[in-house]
């Protein structure tokens, strides 16, 4: 005789995108022991796929493919398909700012954990009078390299270099448009190799205002009774 099949909770979030809600369910067993050997591994590769494939299983909607998510959407789904798995409140290591030593163990509730859109962010990028370009969100590998230590010691200039190419969508003018999904890496390469200082810092407001996984904590140092404010921001933030 079978053993019985246990029942899956489901749940729903909306995207902070688009506003999409989609249902899903929390992770099993079988899955987060995935997740934990692919961190284990510090393989990009296997990370990337570990996440991609579990929270693709975990989704319920269908049509809706994580690879086509923004970033910070693949953050608040991990997040919260991670808090149904495991508990609706989390704790954090985190170093009390008066002294830069002092570690204090917070708990969070998942729920109070929101997306902080900025009002600045724009994803038209003006390079001139006559240029102009589109951006797009990191790929879920960007997301990967981004909140997980791969133990990659690639020089910051050079990923930073990589991210600006990856993320370029269309750059176009009135009359020309030019896909970037149709240009070589080379020539995407050699064409932000142009940029001055004003152009790449218009690029760099970009991901520095993208939405984000945000929020506020006050600790408490035990050594010295001050109190402080602590902004985390990121998944990697709330899993350290």
């Amino acid at each position: 005789m079978p053993l019985p099949k246990i029942a899956t909770p489901t749940y729903e979030l909306e995207l902070p995108s688009t506003g999409k809600k989609i249902k899903y369910r929390p992770f099993l067993v079988k899955e987060e022991k995935i997740l934990i050997m692919a961190l284990e591994s510090e393989d990009m590769k296997q990370i990337t796929d570990a996440i991609v494939n579990t929270l693709n299983d975990c989704i319920m909607t269908r049509g809706v493919k994580i690879s086509n998510l923004s970033t910070f959407d693949i953050e608040y789904l991990f997040l919260n398909v991670r808090s149904k798995s495991v508990g609706e409140s989390i704790e954090v290591s985190i170093t009390c700012p008066d002294d830069n030593e002092t570690k204090v163990d917070v708990e969070i509730d998942i729920d109070s954990i929101k997306i902080l859109k900025n009002s600045d962010h724009n994803n038209i990028i003006k390079l001139d009078d006559e240029l102009s370009m589109k951006m797009k969100y990191p790929s879920i590998s960007q997301f990967v390299e981004n909140n997980f230590d791969t133990g990659d010691d690639n020089d910051d200039i050079k990923k930073s270099l990589s991210l600006i190419t990856s993320c370029i969508d269309i750059i176009y003018n009135k009359e020309e448009s030019w896909q970037a999904s149709d240009c070589t890496k080379k020539e995407l390469e050699e064409f932000v190799d142009q940029l001055n200082t004003k152009q790449f810092k218009e690029i760099e407001t970009f991901f520095n205002t993208m939405p984000k996984l945000s929020h506020v904590v006050l600790v408490k140092n035990p050594n010295t009774n001050v109190e402080s404010e602590v902004t985390l921001e990121g998944l990697a933030s709330f899993f350290n």
